[in-house]
C-alpha cells in the first residue's frame, strides 16, 4: 500500500503562489525564529532556506526596514538571491547580491534602495568598518553556515555591531552542525545573541515523511605493497626525528596526534628565545614531522598521484631561495631521498580510485541522469579524479575554491557559478568537489556522494550526506583504506556527531533556564573619541577592538600614520612580524618613522605581540633597531601583547588628547608635500596647548606667524579659543631669549 501526501503549498501575501511545500516543521521554527534570536539546526536538504524565507516575508510584512542574509562563499550568496526572487513578491531589483567586485560606492548605493541584502559576511564587515553603512534600520539579520561564527570570523563582529545599532533586532542563525565541542557551540550561541535553539534530525516525527531514504555504503580497500613499503620508509624517517627530539631535551610520544603535535608546537614558538637555541632546532625538526606524516596520509587516503604532486612541491620549495629549513633538511637526507626515487619508479595506484571509477560507472547505469558528487580533501586528488573519470568518457568537472596555489589555479565566482548550473541541467555528471562544494549547495537531485576519504569532522560529514536524498532517493559510498587513518576518521565523525545532539539539548534547556536573554550582555560603554584610521587597517583585529570600546572610526588612505588620534598624536602599528620583517630593510622602517615624526608632534610606534627575540634574527638587532627609533628619532616605543591592547591602548590616548585636552583630530602629509600654507598651520598648532582649530584662528586673524610673534596678550585673546593661559604662553614662548629658556617652565 502507497501513502500518498496531498502538497499543500505556502500563502503568505509576500510569497509566490505554489512556490514553496508547507511543512509543518518549517512553520514550527520560523514561528519560533520570529519571537527570539533563534538558532536552527537542521540536517542539509531539509529546507533551512525555506525557513528563512518564511521569517523574511513575515519580518517585511509587519516591520518596517530592510533584511540582511550573510552567507560565506560567493556562489551561496548567488543562490540565496536567486530564490529570494524567485519566491518572494517584491521587485527584483530591491533584493540586491553585494560582492567585493563591486564598487564600494556603488555597494552603498545599492545598500540604501534594497530591501534584501545577500551578502558575505567580509563585504558588509568592511563596509561597516568604513562607515559606508549602518545596520539601524535591518529588521532581521540572517547568518547561514552559522558553526562560523566563532573567533575572528567577520560574523562575530556583525553580530556585535547589529545588536548595538538596530532599532529593532532579529537574528536568525542557521546550520546543519554547529560541532560536537560544547564550548565551540557556547561561543556562537553567545556571538550571535541566541535566546533558543531550534533542532530537527532526519528521525523527528514531523520530519520523517519529507526526507527519503539515504543508503549508506562504507567500502573497504587494501593498500598495495608497493605503496606499504614507501609508507614504512616514511615512517621511519618520522621515528628519527622523534629521537632527534629526544637528544635535545625534548620529549614528545611518538604515538602523539596531528592535532596534539600543532598545539606543542604553540607552546615551543610562545618559549622561543635567543637563550635557547635548542627550541628553534626542535621546531624546525617538528616542522619536518609534520611534512612527513602529511606525506603518509596522501599514501593511505589518496594514492600515488598526490604523493607524487606533494613531494614535488617539497623538492620545489626546498630548493627555492625562500625555502623552510625543514623542506631543506628533508630534502637533503638519503633515507628521503631513495623513497622519492622508489616512488617515481612506482607503478601501483591506490585501488581507490579504481573502486571509484567502479562505483561511479554501476550508479549512470542504473540511471543516466544520475548526478553524483565526489568530496575528496585534496586539489591534487580532485585534479586527478577528474582526469580518469574523463578518461573514461564520463561528464566531469571540479569545484574548487577561489584562491591560487602553487601551480594550482582557483575557480572564480562566476566558473563556480556556470560550473554548478551545468551540473543542474545535467551536462555534468559527476562533480569533483573539495570542501567549497560541502556548505550550501542547492542541488535537489544528486543521487550518489562518494567520500574519497572520511573526515574527522562531524560538522563536513553531515555536510557531505546532506547533498543527496533531497529529491529522491540517496546513496552514500564511503571508501576506506583498512588499517589506516581512514578508519579512525569515520568512526570519529560518527561519534562527534553523536555527541554533538546531546550537547545541543543540554545548552537548549540552559537557554531556557537563562529567560529571555542571552548568555552574554553585549552593551557597550561609549567613548566618544574619533580615530583616523589607514584603509589598510580595516583588516585588523584593532579596529573591531576599537569599535567595540565605542569609538568612531573614519577610514582614509593614510600617507602617513595607521592611526591619527590627535592633530598631534599619530601611531605606526607593526606587528612583531612586521616588526621583525622590517628590520632586515632598515631603510624602509627608518623612512617610515621619519615621515611620521616630522609629520606629527607626538609619534608613537606601537609593536604589537610578544616573542622579539624568536626569529634568526641577532638579539643585538633587534635592540639596535628599538634603541635608534627611540633614541634618534625620539620615537617613544608601546609594546602590546595583542590586538584588544593595542586597541586599548588607543582609547586611552585618543580620549585624554581629544576629551581632557580638547585637541582636534588633524590629518598631517609629510613635509615633503606640504603647501606653504599647511607648513604654517603646522608651526603655529605645534605650540603647545594650541590645536589645529586654534592656529587657523590665529593664522586667520593676524595673517602671518611674525604678526602672532609680535602681538600683545590682549590682542591674541580677541582671537576665539584664545584665552589668557594660551596667550601668555604664546608670549613667553615668542619672547624669552634662549640663554635663558631653561629657567623658565613652560606647561605642555
Amino acid at each position: 500500500m502507497v501513502d500518498y501526501i496531498i502538497v499543500q503549498t505556502i500563502n503568505h501575501p509576500l510569497i509566490k503562489e505554489g512556490v514553496v511545500e508547507r511543512r509543518r516543521y518549517q512553520i514550527a521554527i520560523a514561528s519560533t525564529a520570529l519571537l527570539k534570536n533563534t538558532l536552527v539546526v537542521l540536517p542539509t536538504g531539509l529546507g533551512k532556506t525555506v525557513i528563512a524565507l518564511l521569517v523574511i516575508a513575515s519580518r517585511l510584512l509587519n516591520e518596517s526596514g530592510k533584511v540582511l542574509f550573510l552567507a560565506p562563499t560567493k556562489p551561496l550568496v548567488e543562490q540565496h538571491a536567486r530564490f529570494l526572487r524567485r519566491t518572494l513578491k517584491i521587485d527584483e531589483n530591491k533584493i540586491v547580491a553585494l560582492s567585493g567586485e563591486i564598487d564600494p560606492e556603488k555597494r552603498k548605493k545599492l545598500w540604501n534602495t534594497a530591501r534584501i541584502i545577500v551578502s558575505t559576511p567580509q563585504v558588509v564587515e568592511n563596509d561597516i568598518l568604513a562607515n559606508r553603512i549602518n545596520l539601524e534600520d535591518v529588521i532581521l539579520a540572517i547568518f547561514d553556515e552559522a558553526h562560523r561564527a566563532v573567533g575572528n570570523y567577520p560574523y562575530v563582529f556583525i553580530a556585535k555591531e547589529y545588536r548595538k545599532q538596530a532599532k529593532n533586532p532579529l537574528i536568525l542563525a542557521m546550520t546543519a552542525s554547529p560541532g560536537s565541542d560544547i564550548e565551540r557551540i557556547l561561543e556562537v550561541v553567545e556571538n550571535l545573541g541566541i535566546e533558543e535553539i531550534e533542532i530537527r534530525t532526519e528521525w523527528d516525527e514531523d520530519v520523517r515523511q519529507y526526507v527519503h531514504e539515504k543508503k549508506i555504503e562504507w567500502i573497504k580497500i587494501e593498500m598495495p605493497e608497493e605503496l606499504a613499503r614507501v609508507r614504512k620508509k616514511l615512517e621511519e624517517l618520522i621515528k628519527l626525528r622523534f629521537k632527534k627530539l629526544q637528544r635535545i631535551g625534548i620529549e614528545i610520544p611518538e604515538n602523539i596526534s596531528k592535532k596534539e603535535l600543532l598545539s606543542f608546537q604553540e607552546v615551543l614558538q610562545a618559549e622561543a628565545s635567543s637563550d635557547r637555541p635548542e627550541i628553534f632546532e626542535a621546531l624546525s625538526v617538528i616542522a619536518e614531522i609534520l611534512k612527513l606524516q602529511h606525506a603518509i596520509e596522501l599514501i593511505e587516503t589518496q594514492g600515488l598521484e598526490a604523493l607524487k604532486s606533494y613531494l614535488k612541491r617539497l623538492m620545489k620549495e626546498a630548493n627555492s631561495r625562500g625555502g623552510s629549513k625543514a623542506s631543506k633538511n628533508i630534502a637533503n637526507d638519503p633515507i628521503f631521498r631513495e623513497i622519492v626515487v622508489e616512488t617515481f619508479k612506482c607503478k601501483a595506484e591506490h585501488p581507490k580510485i579504481e573502486k571509484l571509477k567502479e562505483v561511479v560507472k554501476e550508479q549512470l547505469k542504473k540511471n543516466s541522469d544520475s548526478r553524483i558528487i565526489v568530496f575528496t580533501n585534496y586539489r591534487d586528488s580532485a585534479e586527478m579524479i577528474v582526469d580518469e573519470l574523463s578518461k573514461e568518457g564520463i561528464p566531469v568537472s571540479r569545484f574548487v575554491g577561489q584562491a591560487d596555489r602553487l601551480d594550482d589555479r582557483g575557480m572564480k565566482q562566476k566558473e563556480q557559478i556556470k560550473t554548478l548550473e551545468r551540473f543542474e541541467r545535467g551536462e555534468i555528471k559527476v562533480l569533483v568537489a573539495t570542501s567549497v562544494g560541502e556548505e550550501g549547495l542547492d542541488i535537489p537531485a544528486t543521487d550518489l556522494v562518494v567520500f574519497y576519504e572520511p573526515v574527522p569532522s562531524e560538522i563536513r560529514a553531515i555536510q557531505r550526506k546532506g547533498r543527496t536524498g533531497r529529491g529522491r532517493e540517496g546513496r552514500i559510498v564511503v571508501l576506506i583504506t583498512k588499517d589506516t587513518r581512514d578508519e579512525g576518521y569515520y568512526y570519529a565523525s560518527l561519534r562527534k556527531e553523536r555527541i554533538m545532539y546531546e550537547k545541543l539539548y543540554e545548552i537548549k534547556e540552559m537557554l531556557k533556564k537563562k529567560g529571555q536573554r542571552t548568555l552574554v550582555d553585549f552593551t557597550k560603554p561609549q567613548t566618544g573619541v574619533k580615530i583616523i584610521v589607514d584603509s589598510r587597517e580595516l583588516k585588523s583585529e584593532v579596529v573591531k577592538y576599537l569599535r567595540d570600546l565605542g569609538a568612531f572610526i573614519e577610514s582614509k588612505s593614510l600617507e602617513v600614520a595607521d592611526y591619527i588620534l590627535s592633530d598631534r598624536v599619530a601611531v605606526e602599528r607593526k606587528t612583531t612580524e612586521d616588526f621583525l620583517n622590517s628590520i632586515i630593510d632598515k631603510e624602509r622602517l627608518f623612512s617610515q618613522i621619519l615621515k611620521l615624526k616630522n609629520a606629527y608632534m607626538r609619534p608613537i610606534l606601537i609593536i604589537e605581540g610578544n616573542n622579539l627575540y624568536k626569529r634568526a634574527i641577532h638579539p643585538n638587532a633587534v635592540r639596535g633597531a628599538i634603541a635608534s627609533i627611540a633614541i634618534d628619532f625620539g620615537v617613544p616605543i608601546i609594546q602590546t601583547s595583542d590586538a584588544k591592547e593595542t586597541a586599548e591602548f588607543l582609547i586611552a590616548i585618543a580620549r585624554r588628547e581629544q576629551e581632557e585636552r580638547d585637541r582636534e583630530i588633524v590629518e598631517h602629509v609629510a613635509k615633503t608635500k606640504r603647501t606653504l600654507r599647511d607648513e604654517m598651520e603646522y608651526v603655529v598648532s605645534s605650540i603647545s596647548g594650541v590645536g589645529g582649530v586654534t592656529a587657523k584662528n590665529l593664522l586667520k586673524h593676524f595673517q602671518t606667524i611674525e604678526r602672532i610673534a609680535t602681538a600683545k596678550e590682549e590682542e591674541l585673546m580677541k582671537v576665539p579659543k584664545v584665552g589668557k593661559k594660551i596667550a601668555s604662553r604664546i608670549r613667553k614662548l615668542m619672547t624669552t631669549p634662549y640663554d635663558l629658556a631653561h629657567l623658565h617652565e613652560l606647561e605642555l
